[in-house]
């Protein structure tokens, strides 16, 4: 090749920047000039005025003040502080879900809104509550999937009579203690229009009641998860949160003396599981034999996942025993070696427990009001007073 062609191939690239240059300048200044044109020529027109009640340009709507950005501050704000308070009771050689709920007392009305209420006021105003709950509710359901994913039901069928032996004591025993305690409580904190057996009856069920989300998380925190006593403490944990929730039924029911009511709960409880063993696993199976010889777990495999999900939490939420019990459920009866539980765990675990899960253990703390407790409120007043 001679030298003058080398120069002609070195000339072309700036030839062809110097043409893409000017094609860009002059298609700007077009849009420039068309735009000039426009607006001269709607400076003529005249709109109808503003109608009652709507909101006027550049003014925020009632109630949506800079919704997103407190909601995107407050979630910063949760996820430091409970990653930072969660680091210090690993430390201490504790669950780092305990750290997560004491962050989120701390954040607060029981310390932040006592100790400085304009700055608890404006990183967690009242009007992201809602925000915030939607999105830890997501957060539990998720990691709730996620824990069913991984539970190995094989090992769990060794040991049923022992399971329902341990699930059955589990809630009888609490029960018992919580309605003998009744017998003092009721006297000081009941009033006369509530009788004895629905307080005796709330008070029990109260005490079976099982932190199933809390459970898991200490459990997968310490990877304990897959080992025997894991998935028969997950699976108690399950039974009993099912059966407190169609006992709290029974008991509104008694309170209202509508008890076809709870039979309607369990009845359709019942149903549900049997609808999800019978009808949904073989459908969920074919799909995992599917991926299997795919060798790879795609978008729609995922899609049709998280329908299910989706159904399963909500009949679960609409019979009345919470949408976590649905998302276990279906997680649950999906093989826990097969493709796609691994990849749908290794996809969101990360995302779940780092992200949305601290967001709803510290969102419980912040629900929690210590001054409400008695002996605490006057303690309060005391400090504030000197």
């Amino acid at each position: 090749m001679t030298e003058g062609s080398l120069a002609t191939e070195n000339l072309r690239p700036r030839s062809s920047l110097s043409r893409t240059a000017l094609v860009y300048l002059a298609m700007f200044a077009a849009a420039v000039a068309l735009f000039l044109w426009l607006a001269e020529r709607g400076r003529a027109l005249v709109a109808p005025a503003p109608a009652e009640g709507v909101p006027r340009f550049g003014g925020d709507a009632p109630g949506n003040v800079n919704t997103l950005l407190h909601v995107l501050l407050a979630l910063a704000v949760i996820l430091i502080t409970a990653r930072a308070v969660g680091s210090v009771f690993r430390r201490l050689g504790q669950p780092p879900v305990i750290g997560e709920v004491i962050a989120g007392i701390l954040l607060g009305p029981s310390l932040l809104g006592w100790v400085s209420p304009a700055a608890y006021g404006y990183l967690l105003p009242t009007s992201v509550a809602p925000y915030l709950g939607v999105l830890a509710q997501i957060g539990v359901i998720l990691f709730m999937f996620l824990v069913g994913l991984e539970l190995d039901t094989g090992t769990l069928r060794q040991g049923t009579h022992s399971t329902i032996a341990i699930s059955h004591a589990s809630i009888v025993v609490p029960f018992l203690l919580g309605s003998t305690f009744a017998l003092w409580l009721y006297p000081r904190f009941a009033t006369s229009d509530v009788p004895f057996t629905v307080f005796a009856l709330f008070l029990g069920v109260s005490m079976s009641v099982t932190a199933f989300p809390v459970l898991a998380r200490i459990l997968t925190d310490r990877n304990l998860q897959r080992t025997p006593l894991g998935i028969v403490a997950l699976t108690c944990a399950a039974v009993d949160d099912v059966t407190a929730w169609c006992l709290l039924a029974f008991v509104v029911s008694v309170a209202k003396a509508r008890i076809g009511s709870a039979a309607v709960t369990v009845l359709l409880t019942l149903a549900f599981i049997a609808v999800v063993l019978l009808l949904a696993r073989p459908l969920l199976l074919r799909l995992v034999e599917k991926v299997e010889r795919q060798g790879r777990l795609t978008q729609t495999p995922i899609a049709l996942v998280f329908i299910a999900l989706l159904l399963s939490a909500l009949a679960t939420e609409s019979i009345g025993i919470h949408a976590l019990f649905g998302a276990f459920l279906l997680g649950a009866v999906i093989p826990h070696d097969s493709r796609v539980a691994k990849d749908l765990t290794r996809r969101l675990e990360d995302l779940v427990i780092i992200f949305m899960l601290p967001a709803f253990f510290a969102f419980t703390g912040m629900r929690t009001q210590i001054g409400l407790v008695r002996g605490f409120g006057e303690w309060g007043s005391a400090r504030r007073s000197s």
